[in-house]
């Protein structure tokens, strides 16, 4: 990592500046700007998210935000109704008042008179998703946006639901969201205001878990927000980066695909994380990158980025199975569009002797699969935050329980870009039943690396909207879709599809244990194989950072990822440690402590008994001001409902000031 401990031209912050709403609330907001941008404005580049401008993003955008400020932008930090210093309450993510709270940000932000009248919208995850949706609201000062590890479907791509099965990332990140809600307001910038925002907040924030897991198809309330409803409505130009081990990497394609205005996309090897900041690395010189995004639709200036292929991606290759890597080997690629010309299907057939072959000439016979809980212990998580356990490990464990097929040794290598989808033909003996399919490469001493995998949930075979019950015995089709990847497979490796019944716990499991037929002669995988066209791609330059925030930790940043099993009761226990440490930041005399426990376990063969619960603990103080937060949310189920115990607490100093309680019960549907 570089660190650029000059600045091309001085700097201006305003720490705390406050935002008038059309009903009078007002939003907090941090500002970096050139010193004499009052008397010469700049653009803006807006980036609108709920993770507190003063703690808990600060050193991340202490690292960014000045570096672009220096290359004559006004950067504007700014937290959502209801969180840092902003008043009001937060009750949903993506809501309507959100988005037009952030219509009205941008016609501030343009009317000021440090501000050239032009603004860009730029995040990760939430400020990636809210740009692309405040986009098609179509705010007239907004002219791009920059959107990193979002979706343009909040229903089939996002953390709650993939494939229609629910993902207990759902439960993760509602514990998340849980947690940063009971976060009161800084009294150094809000005064004596500060108790009465924190306690409204503390009663009305609600447990979201609760309102989505009423939401279990793709129905109105995932529909808003999904600009994928109608790609027309975004008009300015967007720039959509993503990475291989992130849960969003699919939308890159849909975007670039299907915007009418200006798109480019970037995949690169990483997790859920700026490209600077990367890993799996290689990390890139994103910032640099950035700037001429916004140097081209904000200042004007030709500065080539639109001659360039609209599509760059990070071809990965061979790894051994890890669960979790520092960097990945591979090479750059570019596309031209998407469906790019360089990139045919392949069919390989399936054979009920196990074999995955372009020859269709393979045994057929009905093969069986009745997964165990244990399939998906190797799967780490839905979306991978670069920590120790959240990338897959060795399938080998879960092939174990799982019909598999594969190809004899390559006899020259082959590179697949894109989605691979696999068209079963099957039966299953229950109403509600999933399948996980996984791709995955052989080395020659037997490890196998996952490549990629898909989800379905098999009520949803004729559309997310409304769900049918299978009728056991009788044999149906489906394709299932699997995350886009590219993927270089070595000469002499293997080829491999995994197909389950189970994969927990990135899917809860369904209602009921589930016996497949599957129909290896009448189903195949699609594996999108790439033509090398020849082309040198540059590579970029290394990555480079503004000079860091100065914190003192008194508690180090921690991960973990354990299984445990007892042998006396066998029930099996993952436990994950995501602990962002205890700091204090200099130059504020704040301190910041945030840690998340989750756990999800079961009983071998018992349903009943797979239990979810996610602990999270904030602790904030300065001088003799000191809060302290506990929340626990407890996901279980029967054959007929979801059942939610949720329960958060709240301290002033020594004080129990807060102490509420959920139990829900949501029918299932389906699911």
């Amino acid at each position: 990592m570089k660190i650029d401990h000059t600045l091309p031209a001085e700097i201006r912050e305003i720490v705390h500046t406050e935002i008038p709403m059309p009903d009078g609330t007002r939003l907090a907001a941090r500002i970096w700007m050139p010193v004499d941008a009052e008397t010469r404005p700049v653009p803006a580049i807006l980036e609108y998210i709920p993770y507190r401008k003063n703690d808990k993003t600060l050193e991340r955008d202490h690292a960014r935000a000045p570096w672009l400020a220096a290359r004559g932008y006004a950067y504007v930090r700014v937290d959502l109704r209801g969180t840092g210093e902003s008043e009001g309450v937060m009750t949903d993510e993506y809501t309507e008042l959100e988005l037009q709270d952030g219509c009205d940000a941008i016609a501030w932000i343009a009317d000021q008179a440090w501000c050239d009248g032009g603004v860009g919208i730029v995040g990760i995850s939430w400020g990636g998703f809210n740009g692309l949706q405040i986009a098609a609201l179509r705010p007239p000062a907004l002219k791009a946006v920059v959107t990193i590890c979002s979706t343009d479907d909040r229903y089939a791509d996002d953390i709650h639901y993939m494939g229609g099965t629910m993902l207990s990332d759902q439960l993760s990140w509602a514990s998340v969201m849980f947690g940063i809600n009971t976060l009161p307001p800084d009294p150094a910038h809000v005064g004596d205001r500060w108790r009465k925002m924190w306690h409204d907040r503390l009663d009305g924030s609600g447990l979201w878990l609760k309102t989505w897991l009423e939401h279990q198809t793709r129905d109105t309330y995932w529909k808003h927000g999904s600009i994928c409803e109608d790609y027309a409505d975004v008009e300015v130009p967007v720039y959509a980066v993503s990475g291989w081990a992130d849960g969003y990497c699919r939308a890159v394609f849909r975007l670039v695909q299907n915007l009418r205005g200006p798109a480019k996309g970037i995949v690169g090897p990483w997790s859920h994380k700026y490209p600077h900041l990367g890993e799996p690395g290689p990390a890139i010189d994103w910032l640099s990158e950035e700037a001429r995004w916004w140097d081209q639709w904000l200042k004007g200036e030709d500065t080539g980025i639109m001659e360039e292929p609209a599509l760059r991606l990070f071809l990965q290759d061979h790894a051994e199975p890890r669960s979790h890597y520092v960097e990945r080997a591979g090479r750059w690629i570019t596309e031209p569009a998407w469906p790019s010309p360089n990139i045919s299907p392949v069919s390989y057939a399936l054979g009920a002797d196990g074999r995955l072959s372009v020859d269709d000439d393979l045994p057929d016979r009905p093969l069986q699969i009745c997964s165990p809980l244990w399939v998906g212990l190797q799967g780490g998580k839905w979306c991978s935050y670069a920590h120790p356990g959240d990338q897959p490990g060795d399938q080998r464990r879960d092939d174990a329980g799982s019909l598999v097929f594969e190809t004899e040794p390559l006899e020259a290598p082959v590179e697949m870009v894109g989605d691979a989808r696999l068209t079963l033909t099957f039966a299953v003996d229950r109403p509600v039943a999933q399948v996980a399919v996984r791709l995955g490469d052989v080395a020659p001493d037997g490890a196998v690396t996952r490549i990629s995998y898909g989800l379905m949930n098999l009520t949803h075979r004729n559309g997310h909207d409304a769900p049918e019950e299978l009728v056991p015995g009788e044999v149906y089709t489906v394709e299932v879709p699997l995350k886009h990847v590219a993927q270089h497979f070595r000469r002499g490796h293997r080829i491999r599809l995994s197909v389950s019944t189970v994969y927990f716990p990135i899917a809860w499991p369904s209602p009921e244990l589930v016996t497949m037929t599957v129909h290896p002669g009448r189903s195949s995988l699609s594996l999108p194989v790439r033509a090398d066209d020849g082309a040198t791609v540059a590579e970029f330059g290394p990555p480079r950072i503004a000079p860091p925030l100065e914190l003192t930790h008194e508690v180090p940043p921690a991960a973990e990822w354990t299984v445990i099993e007892d042998r006396d009761t066998g029930r099996v226990t993952v436990e994950i440690l995501d602990h962002e440490g205890g700091a204090e930041i200099d130059r504020h005399a704040f301190y910041h402590l945030s840690e998340g426990r989750e756990t999800y376990s079961y009983l071998p063969g018992d349903l009943s008994s797979v239990r979810g619960k996610v602990t999270w603990t904030h602790e904030m103080r300065r001088e003799d001001w000191t809060v302290k937060t506990i929340t626990e949310t407890t996901l279980f189920g029967t054959v007929t409902d979801f059942h939610v115990e949720a329960r958060q607490r709240a301290w002033e100093g020594e004080e129990l000031v807060s102490d509420l309680s959920w139990s829900e019960t949501l029918p299932r549907q389906l699911v």
